[in-house]
C-alpha cells in the first residue's frame, strides 16, 4: 500500500478560465433558486400556504418549510458526496443543477391553500425537500472543481470563486422578485395561478438550461483524474471519510455555525423584522439585501485571495471576531428606524461574513485528501446547514416576542463556537494534494 503526493496539472489558462465560469455560474443559478424560496418564505408563503394561521404563526410556518430544504441538504451531501468521489465531479455537478432546476420550477406552479387545501403546504415541503437535496450536491462539486483547477499558491482564490456565485444569486434573486413585486404592486402575493410571485421560480427553467449546457461541455477535475489513475478513488467514500475524517467533519461543522446562521439573520429574517416591527416597506429592505450583496460581490472573492497571503484560518478568526464584535451593533441601529442608519447597516452586514466566506471552500477542502473530498466537504458543510442556517431565522421569529437580545445572545453564543472550532481546524494553506491509494481489504488516510 503506498500514497502518492500530486497536484493539479495547469497547463490550460483557458481551460481553467472555463471551469471557474462554469463553476460560478452553475452555482449562481441554484443559489438563485433557494434564495426566491426564503424571499418568499418571509414576504409570500405564510398567506398563500397558511392563510388560516395568525401573521406570527404563518410566518413561523413559512420559514419551518424553509428549514425543511435545509435539513435535506445533508442527505444531497452524501448521495453526491459519494457519486462524485466515484465517478467524478461533473457528472455529480450536472445531477445537481438538472434536480434544483425541477423543485423550483415546480413550485412556481404550485397551487395554493385556496385551490388544494392541506395538500399545498404538504406537496410545498416535499419540492422543498428536492431544492435541498439538490443544493445539498452543489457546494462541494463546484468548489472542487475551481479549486482542483488552480495553482496551489490560488487555491483560495479560485475556491472563493463559486462563493462569489451565492452573493450574485442573492442579488439576482432578490433584484427579480423587487422588480416583479413593483410591477405588481399587491397582486404580487396572490394565491391564483396567475400570481405574480410564481414569475421567479418559472424563470429558473431558462436559468438551468443554461448551467446544463456550460456542464456538460466542461473537463473533469484534473485531480481527480490523478487520483483514477493512482488508484485512488474510494469504493465507500462516505464511510471512509466518516471513518477516517471524523474530527475534520465535526470541526467544519463548528467553524460554520458563526457564519451560516448570521447570514441567514441577515438576508432573510430581517425582512420580516423590518416590514413587521419596524414598519419599513418590502421594496425599501429588498433594496437594502441588494446592495449587502452588490458589496459581497467583490468582498467574497478578495478575502479568498488574501487567505492565500496571510492562510486561511487566520483570515477566518479575522472574519468570525468581526462578525461576533457586529451583531449587537446591527440590531441597536436598526431599531433607531432612521432610514438611511437602517439602510447602511443591511447594506454593510454581510461584509463579517463575506471574510470567512471568502477562505471557507479551501480551508474545508484541503482538510481531506483528493478521493475523499466531496464526501467530507459536503458532509461537514451540509451537516452544518440545517443545525445553523436552518433553523436561524425559525429560532430567530421565536424569540423576537420574547426580547430582542435572545437574539443577540443567540447568534453571539454561535460565534464563540465557530472561534473555538476555527483555532483548532487544520490550516493546509498551499500544501500539496494527497491521493489515498489503497487494496481491497485496508485503506489508510495519508496526509
Amino acid at each position: 500500500m503506498t500514497s502518492a503526493a500530486t497536484s493539479a496539472p495547469v497547463t490550460d489558462k483557458r481551460r481553467i478560465r472555463r471551469t471557474l465560469l462554469t463553476a460560478t455560474v452553475g452555482t449562481t443559478i441554484e443559489w438563485y433558486d433557494f434564495y426566491i424560496y426564503a424571499t418568499c418564505a418571509a414576504l409570500v408563503f405564510p398567506d398563500v400556504f397558511f392563510p388560516d394561521s395568525s401573521a406570527h404563526v404563518g410566518v413561523l410556518a413559512s420559514f419551518g418549510t424553509y428549514a425543511v430544504g435545509f435539513a435535506a441538504r445533508p442527505l444531497g451531501g452524501v448521495v453526491f458526496g459519494h457519486l462524485g468521489d466515484r465517478m467524478g465531479r461533473k457528472v455529480a455537478l450536472i445531477s445537481t443543477l438538472l434536480i434544483m432546476g425541477i423543485g423550483t420550477v415546480a413550485i412556481g406552479f404550485l397551487p395554493g391553500y385556496d385551490q388544494i387545501g392541506i395538500w399545498a403546504p404538504i406537496l410545498l415541503v416535499a419540492l422543498r425537500i428536492l431544492q435541498g437535496i439538490g443544493v445539498g450536491g452543489e457546494w462541494g462539486g463546484a468548489v472542487l472543481m475551481a479549486m482542483e483547477n488552480a495553482p496551489r499558491s490560488k487555491r483560495g482564490f479560485y475556491a472563493s470563486w463559486p462563493g462569489f456565485g451565492v452573493p450574485l444569486a442573492l442579488l439576482i434573486s432578490t433584484g427579480v422578485i423587487d422588480l416583479v413585486s413593483a410591477m405588481a404592486g399587491d397582486a404580487f402575493t396572490d394565491s391564483g395561478f396567475g400570481a405574480a410571485w410564481r414569475i421567479p421560480f418559472w424563470l429558473s427553467i431558462v436559468l438551468v438550461g443554461v448551467g446544463l449546457y456550460m456542464r456538460t461541455n466542461v473537463a473533469e477535475s484534473p485531480a481527480f483524474e490523478a487520483a483514477k489513475a493512482a488508484r485512488g478513488v474510494a469504493k465507500r467514500p462516505v464511510l471512509d471519510a466518516l471513518r477516517g475524517n471524523w474530527r475534520d467533519i465535526l470541526m467544519v461543522i463548528f467553524i460554520r455555525a458563526g457564519e451560516n446562521a448570521p447570514y441567514y439573520i441577515f438576508a432573510s429574517f430581517v425582512l420580516v423584522y423590518g416590514t413587521d416591527h419596524l414598519g419599513f416597506s418590502r421594496g425599501f429592505l429588498l433594496n437594502c439585501v441588494l446592495g449587502a450583496a452588490a458589496v459581497a460581490l467583490f468582498t467574497v472573492p478578495f478575502f479568498g485571495w488574501l487567505s492565500d497571503r496571510i492562510g486561511r484560518r487566520r483570515t477566518y478568526t479575522i472574519g468570525t471576531v468581526l462578525q461576533l464584535c457586529f451583531i449587537a451593533p446591527y440590531f441597536l441601529l436598526l431599531d433607531t428606524g432612521n432610514p438611511t442608519l437602517v439602510a447602511i447597516t443591511v447594506v454593510l452586514s454581510l461584509v463579517p461574513w463575506t471574510v470567512q466566506y471568502g477562505p471557507q471552500p479551501a480551508l474545508i477542502a484541503e482538510a481531506f485528501p483528493t478521493g475523499l473530498r466531496y464526501s467530507g466537504a459536503s458532509m461537514g458543510y451540509q451537516f452544518a446547514s440545517p443545525l445553523w442556517g436552518g433553523l436561524a431565522p425559525l429560532i430567530a421569529v421565536a424569540l423576537l416576542p420574547i426580547s430582542l437580545w435572545w437574539i443577540v445572545a443567540y447568534m453571539m453564543t454561535l460565534c464563540l463556537i465557530t472561534l473555538v472550532a476555527t483555532l483548532k481546524i487544520r490550516d493546509n494553506t498551499g500544501e500539496t494534494d494527497v491521493v489515498v491509494v489503497a487494496d481491497d481489504l485496508q485503506r489508510e488516510l495519508v496526509r
